[in-house]
């Protein structure tokens, strides 16, 4: 293991560092160039752009974990390159290729390989894609000139005193149309979850729970990550629907579940009324991986699930196991773990 930078790891949280080097592409007359890791964290666009005009753009999130021994990995970026390029599809974006995206990722954590935390600090290295239309546009359509590019900074546990469950409430704004781009990572989505989230927040809540736009009677999302629930007869449960971002962490529990724990494993509709078929949730995501859902307050009601102060067995056998994979504990599924070095 190389010189590690001079960070207090255990006082990280997810905040924004600059590190030493990003990746960069730029295409241009139907290409991508070759890409490059600069030094400059400053992006010098037209201001015509039409990422800051009509939202033409897309991201991602994903992780390095350093092992036990010190080797450094990445978790499934095949997924994360194949999910943006539906998104890019969606925005009509170019798709920036899967195997040059894996491997900026893993050039981007080799440059930046001193801030990859240590092996039991629970902090990770955060890899930030992002794709936006640039060029000189004024009329509503798609961008002549695209950047696609990575940065990384260290980020700390998501749960700093330990897993504990929190509280979430139904809002009836809505995280997307029926058939817009909620399942598209873009940058829209979020932008109209900033009021919901507050509003959440000021009523004492962790976030708020989003249902399915076209009946309200649905669960969709935990604010910006996804939702399972373990059924009384012990079925991983998680909502369907063509509004939902599909998350790499849900679609990595789904199996989790099945092949690993032995349990039935699902996506089905989750009706907001029929809370009390489930004795645990959670949400999940990559930061996080799993939040642990204590109660759910739906039209003044407060349904509590496990505990609102524990962690429901299952609920931690699937985090262990899933953060055991992502660190190089646990036998990954074939394709999962992309080494880095």
């Amino acid at each position: 293991m190389g010189d590690l930078a001079n960070i207090n790891w255990s006082e990280l949280g997810f905040s924004y560092m600059k590190t030493d080097k990003r990746y960069i592409s730029y295409w241009k007359d139907g290409k991508w160039d070759d890409g490059q890791l600069v030094e400059d964290n400053k992006l010098s666009i037209s201001e015509a752009s039409t990422a800051l005009h009509y939202g033409q753009e897309c991201f991602e999130g994903l992780k390095a974990y350093r092992t036990k021994e010190g080797s450094i990995q990445l978790f499934r970026p095949d997924e994360n390159a194949k999910r943006m390029q539906k998104s890019c599809k969606r925005l009509l974006m170019p798709e920036f290729p899967v195997d040059r995206f894996v491997n900026a990722c893993k050039e981007v954590v080799k440059a930046n390989e001193k801030y990859v935390p240590p092996y039991g600090t629970g902090a990770t290295l955060y890899l930030r894609p992002f794709l936006i239309g640039v060029g000189d546009t004024v009329g509503v359509k798609p961008a002549p000139e695209y950047i696609f590019c990575i940065f990384c900074m260290p980020v700390g546990p998501y749960f700093k005193g330990g897993m504990a469950p929190v509280n979430f409430i139904t809002t009836d704004y809505d995280r997307a149309a029926p058939s817009g781009t909620g399942k598209a990572k873009v940058g829209g989505n979020y932008a109209g979850s900033l009021l919901p989230h507050a509003e959440a927040v000021k009523k004492g809540f962790a976030d708020c729970i989003y249902l399915d736009p076209r009946t309200h009677s649905k669960i969709e999302e935990v604010g910006a990550a996804n939702f399972f629930g373990i059924t009384k007869d012990n079925k991983f449960i998680t909502p369907i629907s063509d509004s939902i971002l599909p998350s790499i962490t849900k679609y990595s529990l789904l199996y989790v579940a099945k092949e690993y724990l032995g349990m039935e494993a699902e996506e089905r509709d989750v009706c907001i009324d029929k809370l009390d078929e489930f004795t645990e949730a959670g949400a999940c995501g990559t930061a996080a991986v799993i939040s642990p859902i204590g109660g759910i307050e739906h039209q003044s009601k407060l349904h509590i699930f496990y505990s609102e102060t524990e962690v429901g067995p299952v609920t931690k056998k699937l985090y262990d196991t899933l953060m055991g994979i992502q660190l190089g504990d646990v036998n990954p599924p074939e394709g999962w773990i992309v080494k880095v070095k």
